[in-house]
């Protein structure tokens, strides 16, 4: 291919993306729905406009790491450690019951594999796809009734952040287990080591950004090393603890995410990711999606897929919000709350794609997923909210 094509392929890219973006903002979907759609109409599935490249999934990679570095920028810290055990027990149930309910139902499908075989992995790796939690919609929804701020609103705001944290956990363990170099302790101590690296570097690194930025507020060298610190945080946790970049990534951003100027880099990041790399990133995924080679069998998993992804959410999350005290209906608010997903469902996805634990054709099943939990939360949630009292206030 000659090297100018690659022009042509991301001018394509960017403006069928943000035209399909924005027209999914209006039919009050997320914007990444449409982008996918747009990688997909653009494809080799439909139109064969653009050809996925291995320039295309290097830009795509680039744009995970970006991701996922924001997403740990916009962690508030304080808030994670004051969240106290209700909101951990809650994302702690809400990761285990889809991650069993994901893997018994591959399992279902393709048969019942031994541990340790590749058919295993592919398994407990459609649970892992199933933790990912995205409540950004949510948010939105919450917001639009009074109700952030109240207990329920806090506690699934709090127990998305550690959710997250786990999911990602759990991806960096899987993904470890699956590398035949591997034993099962090697993959714990490997995992071990990289947060407790992360905590003595990162703690000396966070202090020396906090110097800098007191020093030098608001200008754009802070920005510039955050972006050093996210890309070299990525590298070490794959080349000398063989877990994933994006775990690099995220850690990186909750490095910076306490210092004074983390919502002006944050800023500085999305600036990149909106108008190249995440549009890249998403539309790949629609590049990579094989519709063409969906059948009656993949489309029945896709409906299964959707099915389990929401009921496990909403049970694990819901019932251990009953054990926790909750009243029913409010129990049942954190369950339908928790279940909408989005960009880090993808993430993982894409992952597991790079490093063969999933099939192109599966993608299907993920981005209907983040369609219809899209668009099911928001009127779950007020149908659930109708008969409550004015605004809540966060207690005590």
């Amino acid at each position: 291919m000659e090297a100018y094509n690659v022009f042509k392929d991301l001018a394509i890219i960017i403006i069928f993306a943000k035209v399909f973006g924005l027209l999914a903002k209006k039919c009050k979907a997320p914007q990444v729905v449409g982008e996918i759609i747009a990688g997909l109409l653009i494809g080799p599935s439909l139109l064969g406009l653009v050809q996925q490249t291995e320039f295309l999934s290097e830009m795509a990679e680039i744009g995970v790491i970006l991701l996922m570095f924001s997403a740990g920028l916009e962690t508030n810290l304080k808030d994670l450690l004051k969240t106290g055990p209700i909101a951990l027990l809650i994302a702690c149930s809400g990761v285990l019951v889809p991650l069993l309910g994901g893997t018994l139902l591959y399992m279902a499908f393709y048969g019942v594999a031994p541990w340790g075989s590749e058919n295993f992995y592919r398994a407990v790796f459609v649970g892992v796809i199933m933790t990912a939690t995205s409540v950004s919609i949510t948010v939105q929804t919450l917001k639009e009734m009074g109700k952030l701020k109240g207990k329920v609103g806090t506690t699934i705001m709090s127990a998305a952040i550690i959710d997250d944290v786990i999911g990602i956990i759990v991806l960096t363990f899987v993904i470890g287990f699956k590398n035949p170099d591997y034993q099962p302790l090697q993959v714990v101590l490997s995992t071990v080591l990289f947060f407790i690296f992360s905590l003595v570097v990162g703690w000396i690194l966070y202090r020396l950004f906090q110097f800098v930025d007191n020093r030098y507020p608001h200008t754009r060298r802070i920005p510039i090393a955050g972006l050093a610190l996210c890309l070299i945080f990525a590298y070490v946790a794959e080349r000398y603890f063989g877990i994933a970049d994006i775990t690099g990534a995220y850690v990186a951003g909750i490095i910076l995410c306490s210092i004074r100027d983390s919502e002006y880099i944050a800023e500085k990041m999305d600036i990149n990711s909106y108008m190249m790399f995440g549009p890249i990133f998403f539309a790949s995924i629609g590049l990579k999606t094989q519709i063409d080679t969906v059948n009656g069998n993949i489309l029945l998993f896709a409906l299964a897929f959707v099915l389990v992804a929401l009921l496990t959410k909403i049970i694990g999350c819901g019932l251990m919000g009953k054990i926790c005290r909750f009243q029913n209906r409010d129990a049942l608010k954190i369950g339908v709350g928790m279940m909408t997903r989005g960009e880090v469902a993808l993430i993982v996805a894409q992952k597991g794609l790079s490093v063969g634990m999933l099939e192109p054709v599966y993608f299907t099943a993920v981005i209907l997923l983040i369609v219809v939990s899209s668009i099911l939360t928001p009127i779950l949630l007020k149908i659930l909210y109708k008969h409550d009292p004015e605004p809540e206030e966060m207690t005590a």
